[in-house]
């Protein structure tokens, strides 16, 4: 399957190898896992994709990097399972369906269909007899039924709240879903809405998911770790109470700094908190929905915002601060949350700048309780300091630190009964339902007598209505509400007149547990398998990007403890390490076919071939660095692969040959590339390992051309070699190569060459000899040469003479075998 160059060099026929070897793979299925296999198992797992087109670059990235980990683990002996499936319910699917005025079936299987055909052509080694889509029937019943499981523990609940609203999806969206104030997926700003919906109860395990984070710590990259951590966001201070004249219940603040309540002047409450409507006097409460009207039209970035001015509205109530007595006035603003704490804070203008900045809007007094430092000129100071004016009859905080200060309050508040000290998270339980025709339904039936009743497990599952010819576009509310001989049932408690819930669930709930269904993805009896999961999991290596730090990782770990809880998994985690790969873009930017600036992948694929574009990929970066394609040459990359392949037509002793009578320097660099091969894959150096495969082509190439001849056992042997780096990289060319050197397919389950540890010692070593700081002489050393004769034979030196004459030596520094600093003065 070769042509020639103009030149008569010998080259392959891309496109006929990658044809070929996609038959020899459909036919051999060598990446089938066997989960009866004596082998040790290792679970490799790459983030499955949405269906709304066909592969892009950062497919392309993703699975390049992740597939040199999963073939590098089939060498070295293990048993792989490695599956694919595809994400394919969702606002991403639907959205691009209505784009293209289609049915979201139509459209996302069809999408799937094309994204089988390229992943296949693209030569990822993946068990494809384990594929599925989270919108099979057979997929969303064990969905709904985890959702029953997490309902029946309590985890599943619903409630009326106000929630962040998409106005483009028409949706509500998780406060994960919500970036810079604006919608992740479509970019809209995001207001709110009071609407009654399902959440999962995510704080019930926010400790825990904190604490797991320090186990998962060595193998996750921090910047991942540490926006999981952020975004759980554990504080520790106290609950305190304010009572309220005229009121039975006190105000109860959450505040991380109890020990600057002597500072508190006055008192802010969220304006769409419900205590803002129970405070509000009968005289101010037409003031308060007249706020509100303009509250409800920010996102809740642009809320807590320091730079914008401060509004809000006098309640027309006084609370008592418990320390001093003085009665402080109660606002509703919107730079406090509804969902933080309780809703209402305590205000301390000398220590916080939106607290100064309200005060100075509506001329409230302003306190010191932290002394600043002499030269402060600003106007909160938020530093540690001796605390100042925190004293009543019974407390005196006045020079203590935060820290001391913090815990004394603390123990008052509780001796007095005002207060209990508390941990408080940031994280928020997540809300799930969606108001959007593609997704799993929600499981539940809404019965005016018995109320929410879990669907009987024997009718799951509740399969979405198709809903054909109608408009799918989103409204407000959900489309399935029009389908009424699905909406309207009987209650399976009563037997009465019934409706089904017609929300859907976040795509998140698909992507929280599919790796669970990969283990046994035809069983109709059951998710999953327990005892298959035991035997599998957890994940050794996830790959993915960053845009899902907190998102699709902190949901599929909350997922797995509380199905660790239920009995259903052993694991505590998900996934034991994961690989965060960076993003493809193009002239330093994100590609985009507005920007102009697209890359098409099929076109790169068909202009270079598959092989080329995978190793452009994997040599470009480390796998956390972006990739900017403007700044690669997949063209070069083809060049090298048919270099390399050239290796395997020239090498002349047959296959089988004993290598061990063969050049010795060249064995020496093979057996060298082969164990930094293995170091360098374990620290995911994926793009090093490229580098060192085409120094080995190169040292063969010269080995062939030189006195060492392609008869030579060595050549034979270094050239396997290339062969087998290469197929963790580049599979076409790999097998071409390995079929040209007398070698049945496929190179890829050849196990990892075997590193001869003698040839690993080296003959001799470079010592490096300075002079005042400047190299003068290399000598070639032996590399257990002492730091006596190392000295001797460095001074002895002709150059090292020549740069010390005229000089007197005042001192040698030698660390042998590599290198002697003479100082002379």
């Amino acid at each position: 399957m070769s042509e020639h160059d103009t030149d008569g060099t010998a080259r392959y026929d891309v496109q006929a190898a990658e044809e070929k070897w996609q038959r020899v793979w459909a036919e051999l299925d060598p990446f089938r896992a066997d989960d009866d296999s004596p082998r040790e198992k290792r679970y490799a797992l790459t983030m499955f994709p949405y269906p709304s087109g066909d592969l892009h670059m950062g497919h392309a990235e993703v699975t390049a990097l992740h597939d040199v980990v999963a073939r590098h683990w089939w060498q070295r002996g293990y048993e792989v399972l490695n599956p694919m499936g595809w994400d394919s319910f969702g606002l991403p699917a639907e959205n691009a369906a209505i784009r293209n005025d289609a049915h979201p079936a139509d459209y996302t299987y069809g999408n799937i269909a094309t994204q089988l055909a390229s992943f296949q052509r693209y030569g990822v080694a993946v068990d494809w007899s384990r594929r599925f889509n989270t919108s099979d029937p057979s997929y969303y019943r064990w969905t709904q039924w985890l959702f029953l499981q997490l309902h029946a523990q309590g985890l599943a609940y619903r409630k009326n709240s106000a929630v962040n609203w998409c106005p483009h999806d028409q949706t509500v969206l998780a406060n994960e879903q919500v970036v810079d104030g604006a919608c992740e997926r479509c970019g809209a700003e995001v207001t709110k809405r009071e609407l009654t919906q399902w959440y999962f109860r995510t704080t019930a395990y926010a400790q825990e998911l904190l604490d797991s984070l320090d186990d998962l710590q060595p193998t996750w990259s921090d910047k991942v770790v540490n926006a999981q951590r952020n975004w759980i966001g554990r504080s520790e201070g106290a609950h305190v109470d304010f009572p309220v004249a005229g009121r039975e219940e006190p105000i109860t603040v959450y505040t991380t700094r109890p020990d600057t309540l002597f500072g508190a002047t006055f008192m802010v409450v969220a304006a769409d908190a419900a205590l803002a409507a129970e405070l509000v006097t009968e005289e101010q409460r037409g003031a308060l929905e007249d706020y509100l009207v303009e509250v409800r039209k920010e996102s809740d970035i642009s809320r807590l915002s320091t730079e914008r001015p401060k509004t809000g509205v006098f309640l027309g109530v006084h609370a008592t601060n418990p320390l001093t007595g003085t009665a402080l006035p109660v606002y509703a603003a919107d730079y406090v949350l509804a969902d933080y704490g309780t809703g209402a804070i305590m205000a301390v203008p000398g220590q916080d700048q939106r607290d100064w900045d309200f005060a100075a809007a509506f001329d409230l007094p302003v306190v010191r309780t932290v002394q600043p430092p002499e030269d402060f000129d600003g106007e909160a100071f938020t530093g540690d300091g001796p605390a100042i004016n925190s004293a009543n009859d019974e407390i005196d905080l006045s020079g203590m630190g935060v820290t001391e200060a913090k815990s004394t309050t603390i123990a008052y508040l509780e001796r007095q009964g005002l207060g209990r000290g508390t941990v408080n998270f940031r994280l928020r339980d997540w809300l799930l339902s969606r108001q959007r025709y593609w997704g799993a339904p929600i499981p539940i039936i809404h019965c005016p007598v018995d109320g929410e009743v879990p669907v009987p497990e024997d009718q799951l599952p509740v399969e979405l209505p198709e809903l054909r010819g109608a408009d799918l576009k989103p409204k407000g509310t959900s489309p399935l509400g029009a389908a009424t001989e699905w909406v309207n049932v009987t209650c399976p408690t009563c037997g009465g007149p019934a409706t089904r819930d017609t929300d859907t669930m976040d795509t998140f709930v698909d992507s929280s547990w599919y790796f669970l269904r990969y283990l046994s993805p035809q069983d109709d009896t059951q998710a999953f398998d327990k005892g298959l999961a035991d035997a599998w999991g957890p994940i050794d290596l996830y790959v993915g990007g960053d845009e899902h730090a907190v998102l699709h990782l902190l949901y599929a770990r909350f997922f797995t403890k509380a199905l660790r809880d239920i009995g259903l998994v052993s694991w505590d985690e998900p996934f034991s390490s994961y690989l965060s790969q960076g993003k493809v873009v193009n002239n330093g930017r994100k590609m985009s076919k507005s920007l102009g600036n697209g890359v098409s992948l099929g076109e790169q694929l068909s202009e270079f071939g598959v092989d080329a574009v995978r190793l452009t990929l994997v040599f470009a970066s480390p796998p956390e660095d972006d990739i900017d394609w403007a700044d690669v040459s997949p063209g070069g990359s083809a060049r090298f692969l048919q270099r390399a392949w050239r290796l395997s037509g020239d090498v002349t002793s047959p296959a089988g040959t004993d290598p061990g009578g063969g050049d010795t320097a060249l064995r020496r660099q093979t057996h060298k590339t082969v164990r930094e091969a293995e170091q360098l894959i374990a620290s995911h150096r994926f793009n090093v390992v490229v580098a060192r495969t085409m120094e080995l082509v190169n040292a063969t190439r010269k080995a062939i051309d030189s006195g060492v001849g392609p008869a030579d056992p060595a050549v034979r042997e270094a050239t396997e070699t290339v062969a087998v780096l290469l197929s963790l990289v580049a599979p076409y060319t790999a097998e071409e190569m390995w079929e040209r050197l007398g070698h049945e397919p496929t190179v890829a389950r050849v196990p990892w060459p075997d590193v001869d540890e003698a040839l690993l010692v080296e003959d001799s070593v470079t010592a490096v000899v300075q002079v005042q700081g400047k190299v003068r002489a290399r000598l070639e050393v032996a590399p257990d040469v002492s730091e006596a004769d190392l000295e001797a034979a460095a001074l002895a030196d002709p150059g090292v003479q020549r740069a010390l004459e005229g000089k007197q030596v005042r001192k040698v520094i030698v660390r042998a075998p590599k290198l002697v600093n003479v100082v002379a003065g």
